[in-house]
């Protein structure tokens, strides 16, 4: 095949593994605006709502380790192609079901699914494309696919959810069906190729454990109590089989994860970059939508056009951040991304009965719109420069591990804050005592970027630092 066939199909796939990674990310956020439908219409008690968005969250964020691993180790191509079968099925599921407990179990393992197509996807792009300018414009791309579907995941939960809730479950189906049909035939088979290597048993049920434990009990924490022994002695167990799970690592022959990764500066950045940026907007955008549903009675359709320009402005701009990546290298975009991440927040803190949309709403939802087209492709760039290509999956699960572990994590802290001490509802100032938390983060996330800070490096230097070593 002639390098121009080849760089065509390759974008080809790349399209396909775009749409894909965009209901991926839509599944995150389109339920939330169709949340108040579904508890009237199956009769669910908000304790057990609340499993309708985590039920997902506890899939995606417990199994991307492994599925990462999986797809370097069974065929990335092969996993792709059976998880995102799984993700339709699910769907359709979800649509069709008049149970509770049985759409709960959909969105599991609609999220178990994504956790495996992903970490396949995005390291079936780093092994096609070559590792520079070719791969950063693709990556931009397929970034931009993902953030565009969790940032306009309110918009189109709104439109959907004026006809049928139902719509926004049965939605993706007839798109990841003719995903999968042309996935079969785009897809290129190279990527078969499987890493050397055994599959590390102990280490995939340790960390597969920890994770779903650790996302289990945050989400519960809330109305456990955070110092309940419950809670408390599960986060034990969590971090416990945590050490347990590095132990193993440092001692089998294959581990799942090669804990070498974690010595390269620019990779550990990424990772709490992703935790922070996904998780304080994860956390935000529940605050939001509790003060423009519940305080300001806004409709479905006004609350899904509040988030608006930012889902618009990541569409049409992170398509660019693979070239302004190449000139200016990554850690200078996720340092403005973080600023712009926190003048949003910061903005949102002026909250009142009567919103202003030119002086609050808009501006700050541009500033997060910004942050988001500048940081998340950055920060997958940065995640998966100089790593291997039989390690791909492994780093890209890993990233997609820290945002959505990030998200349950600081959604459960920012529940905790609004609902804590107000014994007569939400309130404006529980409002933004709860949202002075994604601002903290934000400021966190500001001063670790800044480390990474080098003016007198040019990217190329920046990305040979970012190469992991072999040893541990």
């Amino acid at each position: 095949m002639s390098s121009t066939s080849a760089r065509t199909a390759g974008w080809g796939a790349l399209a396909v593994l775009c749409a894909v990674i965009f209901l991926d990310a839509l599944d995150v956020s389109m339920v939330g605006v169709a949340l108040p439908a579904i508890q009237a219409d199956l009769g669910l008690s908000p304790s057990s709502l609340q499993w309708v968005v985590s039920g997902y969250v506890l899939g995606y964020g417990g199994l991307l380790l492994l599925g990462g691993r999986t797809a370097d180790l069974l065929g990335r191509r092969r996993v792709f192609l059976a998880a995102l079968g799984v993700f339709a099925v699910a769907s359709l599921l979800g649509g069709i079901v008049d149970d509770g407990t049985l759409l709960i179990a959909a969105r599991f393992i609609k999220g178990m699914s994504a956790a495996f197509t992903a970490p396949a996807a995005l390291s079936i792009i780093t092994t096609t494309f070559p590792e520079g300018p070719e791969r950063n414009r693709a990556l931009s791309v397929f970034t931009a696919s993902g953030a565009s579907g969790f940032s306009l995941g309110l918009v189109l939960s709104g439109l959907l959810t004026e006809l049928d809730w139902r719509a926004t479950f049965l939605m993706p189906v007839p798109v990841a069906v003719i995903a999968l049909v042309a996935a079969v035939k785009v897809l290129p088979k190279g990527n078969e190729d499987r890493a050397e290597g055994g599959y590390d048993l102990i280490g995939a049920f340790l960390i597969t454990a920890s994770m779903l434990l650790l996302v289990f009990t945050v989400v519960q924490a809330p109305e456990a109590g955070w110092l309940s022994v419950r809670t408390l002695g599960s986060l034990v167990v969590s971090f416990a089989l945590l050490g347990l799970f590095v132990f193993a690592e440092l001692r089998v022959k294959h581990p799942l994860v090669r804990l070498g990764l974690l010595r390269s500066a620019p990779i550990v950045r990424a990772n709490l970059g992703l935790v922070i940026l996904f998780g304080s907007y994860v956390g935000f955008q529940f605050v939001a939508m509790q003060y423009f549903q519940n305080l300001l009675h806004w409709s479905a359709m006004q609350t899904a056009l509040a988030f608006l320009p930012a889902g618009v402005l990541v569409a049409v701009t992170s398509t660019k951040m693979g070239d302004f990546a190449d000139r200016f290298g990554t850690a200078k975009l996720i340092v403005i991304g973080s600023a712009a991440l926190a003048g949003g927040y910061a903005i949102f803190l002026g909250i009142d009965e009567s919103p202003s949309l030119g002086g609050l709403v808009i501006p700050g939802m541009v500033l997060l719109g910004i942050a988001f087209a500048l940081s998340f492709p950055s920060l997958n760039i940065q995640a998966t420069n100089g790593v291997d290509d039989d390690e791909q999956g492994l780093a890209s699960g890993l990233l997609n591990t820290s945002g959505q572990v990030g998200g349950a994590i600081v959604l459960a802290v920012v529940t905790a804050v609004l609902t804590s001490g107000s014994q007569s509802g939400i309130t404006i100032d529980s409002l933004k005592t709860s949202i002075t938390v994604p601002l903290i983060l934000a400021v966190v996330g500001l001063l670790i970027s800044a480390t990474g800070l080098s003016f007198r490096k040019a990217p190329a230097v920046e990305a040979e630092e970012a190469k992991v070593y072999e040893t541990v």
